[in-house]
């Protein structure tokens, strides 16, 4: 049996004496991603972080005998670390991590910053340190946790890449090339999530998929004097709101086409109710608001669902657009945006890059050269059913860490590696969480790390992997 209020101690003196110094170091090494840092190889900040990961492993790894550290290694490819703990019995549980960073972001409030790391009450803001930094941290603390009282687990493969917030992209090959060491797992546990709120354990439960890409639509060579040109050429700007309005209904933000829709399960639904009881107006009072700005809907549950199961809209930048200081009286030649779409967990993504290259492209306004690029697609997630074993511990590990009871809820986002995993090992349990909640703004200004929350998430780690062993063996 493991004793919760002796893994607490361990867990606490661990995040205070050995983890938090570390992730300070962690937070001043700007490692952006390959997709924000093009040269990164050569700048060698990568290679800083995951030496700084690494080095702290290895200290760790003196108790917890016979585990190995690697770093591997795939030619024009982010390094990847792989931590193997043996285990008692047959059984292999995969946890994973990434190290890499989204870039700075403007907006951070003063004497705060991505490279700088600050500690103020419960809060670590910096980037990477929730985004997600501490995964590694965490995982490592509980198997020494369960070590320290002697409480067995299963064979624990431990996977860090950096290449996360680039969309994936060198994790298949290295998965590939790990297949014999990896094994076939029987639970994966994933750390890259995030929680509804800080007070009790949030699994997430979907992801979204993501189709996006670049519509452009030109009219002219070359920008002419509005006063001659307007009223005699169309605009581009006006084409493009067009174009988005056979895709999105304007005044009510929701997508048009049928085709981008799935019917979504019972128990999610069920799961959204309740994660809405449990969050409040805390659904939307968490986004800085500006004004007497009002959130899409009225009701909690229909907000989770809109961000969870239903297709949704942003337009994430645009071209051609001179600054309001530089704009002059021109009609403009073109106009381009890049749009990001949000798919429900089990739709198609690339299906869907295809039906909006031919929704935009059919039929152009005023016969307007039309245009669009696909560009990243990323399939969704949808969970498999809990095992009995796993609801139960994940109940007893909230219980234990948090004082209350778990909650389901299905996320915006993608983590593109999770379908692919599912797909991989579609006989195994998933543990998707994290500690992204309110306000800490991942990618954006102002990042945090709440430290309670990943100091308690160590410990539902702890509580899983002795239940899963446990469970393994009545089996």
């Amino acid at each position: 049996m493991l004793d919760a209020a002796k893994l607490g101690t361990f867990v606490d003196q661990m995040w205070g004496d050995a983890i938090l110094p570390t992730l300070f170091n962690y937070i001043t090494i700007p490692n952006k991603s390959p997709a924000f840092d093009a040269d990164w190889a050569a700048h060698g900040f990568m290679e800083d972080a995951v030496q700084l990961f690494a080095d702290w492993a290895r200290e760790r790894l003196a108790a917890l005998p016979g585990a190995t550290l690697e770093i591997v290694r795939l030619a024009g490819r982010t390094p990847l670390i792989l931590i193997e703990v043996p285990g008692a019995g047959a059984d292999t549980v995969l946890l994973y991590g990434h190290l890499d960073k989204q870039p700075e972001m403007i907006g951070w409030a003063e004497g705060f910053g991505p490279w700088t790391p600050r500690l103020d009450g419960d809060r670590l803001y910096g980037r990477g340190g929730a985004d997600d930094g501490y995964a590694m941290f965490a995982v490592l603390t509980a198997l020494q946790g369960l070590q320290e009282q002697g409480v067995p687990h299963a064979r624990c493969v431990i996977v860090i890449e950096a290449c996360e917030e680039s969309g994936s992209v060198d994790l298949p090959p290295y998965i590939d090339h790990l297949a014999a060491r990896i094994g076939r797992p029987s639970l994966v546990v994933c750390l890259d999530s995030g929680c509804g709120n800080y007070d009790q354990l949030w699994m997430t439960t979907s992801l979204r998929g993501i189709a996006a890409g670049t519509l452009k639509v030109e009219v002219l060579g070359e920008g002419v004097h509005s006063g001659d040109a307007s009223g005699v050429v169309p605009s581009s700007f006006r084409i493009l709101r067009q174009l988005l309005s056979r895709l999105e209904d304007e005044a009510t933000g929701a997508v048009r086409p049928a085709s981008f829709y799935v019917q979504i399960p019972a128990e999610r639904l069920d799961q959204a109710k309740r994660a809405a009881a449990a969050l409040g107006e805390t659904v939307y009072t968490k986004f800085p608001f500006v004004g007497a700005t009002r959130p899409m809907a009225d009701d909690g549950t229909e907000l989770l669902l809109n961000r969870s199961w239903r297709p949704q809209l942003a337009v994430i930048g645009i071209a051609g657009l001179p600054p309001p200081a530089d704009a002059g009286n021109v009609l403009l030649p073109f106009t381009t945006a890049k749009l990001s779409l949000r798919l429900p967990p089990t739709l198609d993504a690339e299906t869907a890059g295809q039906t909006l290259k031919a929704l935009f492209e059919l039929d152009p306004p005023s016969g307007a050269h039309v245009s669009f690029a696909p560009e990243a697609a990323a399939a969704g997630w949808n969970a498999p059913a809990l095992a009995p074993w796993l609801s139960g511990s994940l109940t007893r590990a909230s219980q234990s860490a948090f004082g209350a009871p778990p909650a389901y809820m299905g996320e915006g986002g993608s983590i593109p590696f999770m379908a692919m995993l599912g797909e991989r090992f579609p006989a195994a349990q998933f543990v998707v969480t994290g500690v992204l909640g309110p306000h800490s703004n991942a990618h954006g200004p102002n990042e945090f790390l709440h430290l309670p929350t990943a100091r308690k998430i160590t410990r539902v780690i702890a509580q899983v992997l002795a239940d899963h062993h446990a469970g393994s063996t009545r089996s």
